[in-house]
């Protein structure tokens, strides 16, 4: 979990992008929710979305990766270039806010499981970040 952020007025002005925590925790004293800003929110959302699987969300079955159905296939070249073709895609048609610079992808075949890094540069702040991710089976 990211820390969380108190918002003062000179801070408002700094902020482009905008989510609130998965979990919608509140904030201890005003009891609204918690908020994430700028590279947290655009990590927040690019993880969801390389982790929804196409037909998850209702009425949009075109959002998600497939990533996780990578996990039962036999990993070699072709494997490797579909999980790269999956996240490229993810930016290119559900993340208008970022670019992808570049990926590494790590099998691990006996635990059936698949490292993903990303990196990414968000627009309009001109930061470059990078998101880790762990695909494993969950049974």
């Amino acid at each position: 979990m990211s820390k969380l952020q108190t918002l003062t007025p000179n801070s408002i002005k700094n902020i482009i992008y905008s989510d609130m925590f998965t979990d919608f925790s509140r904030h201890v004293n005003t009891g609204e929710l918690n908020t994430k800003t700028n590279e947290e929110a655009v990590k927040q959302s690019v993880r969801n979305l390389l982790m929804t699987n196409h037909y998850e969300r209702l009425f949009h079955p075109e959002i998600g990766s497939g990533l996780t159905g990578m996990l039962f296939e036999n990993f070699t070249p072709v494997t490797h270039k579909r999980c790269e073709n999956y996240i490229k895609e993810v930016f290119d048609k559900f993340e208008p806010r970022a670019d992808l610079v570049g990926l590494q992808i790590s099998p691990n075949i006996d635990g059936n499981a698949i490292a993903i890094t990303v990196h990414f540069k968000i627009k309009n702040l001109g930061t470059q970040t990078s998101l880790q991710l762990l695909l494993e089976r969950t049974r």
